[in-house]
């Protein structure tokens, strides 16, 4: 029974193909695309003004070299929050939920801003790794220490956002195994738990939201500090 909580993480396959890239291509078919039409219907005017507000939102605090990655973090977040959401519906697969894939988007996209805070900016790049003030005995510990804080930013990217979404996956399966083992026994604890586990089905779709949200934020941050 252990075992079989953890079954929902593992990559489905089918004739020995993995279908993880299906699971990850999916989601943009579901997004409606504009007409040639001068008047939009309303899903793609709510789209529309959702994507807009968001990319202002995020842009605000970069310059305008950071405006070229608009397309990009705008991209990411819907597609981070398509495939999150997804991942809540009963006999789906979520991508995100591997640390290898949340990895492959966190190392690359991290290692891009440092690139180019390293190419335009270096003196100021390389800045951040000495406080100013700091005592001439502390610079060498410090500078260790800014050091592994830098690297370590792609880890903590991609774990919290694995982190967050297994352990909501499986506190969900866990309490709804409890309610088919109640039910028979105690109607009434069971439906008290079915409505533990409506609450916290809602909570897991505004945790999908908030750490698709996360993610993008905290790489614009990143970016932040290097344009």
């Amino acid at each position: 029974m252990m075992m079989s909580f953890f079954d929902q993480f593992a990559s489905p396959s089918l004739l020995g193909i993995p279908l993880i890239a299906i699971a990850i291509a999916l989601p943009w078919v579901l997004f409606p695309t504009p007409p040639a039409r001068w008047i939009n219907n309303r899903l793609i005017t709510i789209q529309t003004w959702f994507i807009n507000r968001f990319t202002n939102q995020l842009m605000l605090p970069l310059n305008v070299g950071g405006h070229k990655w608009a397309l990009l973090l705008t991209s990411l977040m819907l597609f981070l929050i398509t495939i999150n959401m997804l991942g809540l519906l009963p006999y789906t697969f979520t991508p995100t939920t591997q640390l290898s894939l949340n990895m492959g988007f966190a190392v690359p996209l991290w290692l891009a801003t440092v690139i180019i805070g390293m190419r335009n900016q270096p003196t100021i790049a390389l800045g951040h790794l000495l406080p100013e003030g700091t005592p001439i005995p502390l610079i060498p510990v410090l500078i260790i220490i800014e050091t592994i804080s830098l690297l370590i930013r792609p880890l903590a990217l991609g774990v919290r956002l694995t982190a967050n979404l297994t352990a909501g996956h499986l506190l969900i399966q866990l309490i709804a195994t409890a309610v088919f083992v109640l039910l028979p026994m105690m109607p009434t604890v069971a439906i008290l738990t079915a409505t533990v586990l409506f609450l916290l089905t809602l909570l897991e779709v505004a945790v999908a939201m908030i750490q698709a949200y996360v993610f993008v934020l905290l790489l614009s941050l990143y970016l932040q500090e290097n344009v």
